[in-house]
């Protein structure tokens, strides 16, 4: 067991067998088995757990690798910007591409899609309605600011923390020290926004489901 155990490629093996088997059992005794629903509900899945990955990691470099890195004596800080920061920030973008992805697709399979990136104004609900803010169409605007913090968060890793990160890092070539610093301070600021951004993010995503089903 411990030899299993210490091989996490086969314990994520087993463990997303394990997913499919609930998958196949939700399935089968779904009211129409494996049809629309059954799909929505698998992307909601890999939606959450992408998001999931995404935001941990998110907290991990701000609660814990940002604070603990200016007290780590100076010769263990190289072991971590050349072996943990690179890893770590790899399962980052992509779990934040894949969170995009899955959720705008998610948006699109229940048809609300447009709605929802209009903040309302394109639902049917809106017309005659000062701003559209009328019970039947809130929901497009709740989950549609989420949809926007999410994307916005998105932006911020693909175009601002990674670039910086990568010359942070010395990951390009002809970098001087000062570059390297000034870049680690605008990585460090576009996290802290996406931080920011996360708790309003999620209250939105998790809340919605909940209120508005």
């Amino acid at each position: 067991m411990a030899g299993f155990l210490g091989n996490l490629r086969n314990v994520m093996i087993v463990s997303l067998l394990l997913a499919a088997v609930v998958m196949v059992g939700f399935g089968i005794h779904a009211p129409d088995g494996f049809d629309a629903i059954f799909l929505t509900a698998v992307l909601r899945w890999a939606h959450v757990l992408s998001g999931v990955l995404w935001v941990g990691l998110l907290y991990y470099f701000n609660f814990v690798q940002m604070r603990v890195m200016p007290d780590m004596p100076a010769d263990l800080k190289p072991a971590v910007s050349k072996y943990i920061t690179p890893e770590a920030l790899f399962w980052f973008r992509y779990s934040a591409l894949f969170t995009v992805v899955f959720g705008l697709a998610l948006a699109w399979l229940r048809g609300y899609i447009v709605q929802a990136l209009s903040l309302g104004f394109a639902a049917p609900a809106a017309m005659g309605y000062v701003f559209g803010f009328d019970r039947a169409n809130a929901q497009f605007i709740f989950i549609g600011v989420g949809m926007w913090l999410a994307l916005i968060m998105f932006m911020n890793v693909w175009h601002a923390i990674w670039p910086a990160q990568k010359i942070a890092l010395g990951l390009r070539e002809s970098v001087t020290p000062e570059q390297k610093a000034k870049a680690a301070r605008k990585a460090m600021i576009f996290s802290r926004i996406n931080t920011l951004l996360s708790l309003p993010m999620l209250a939105s995503m998790a809340m919605y489901q909940t209120i508005f089903g």
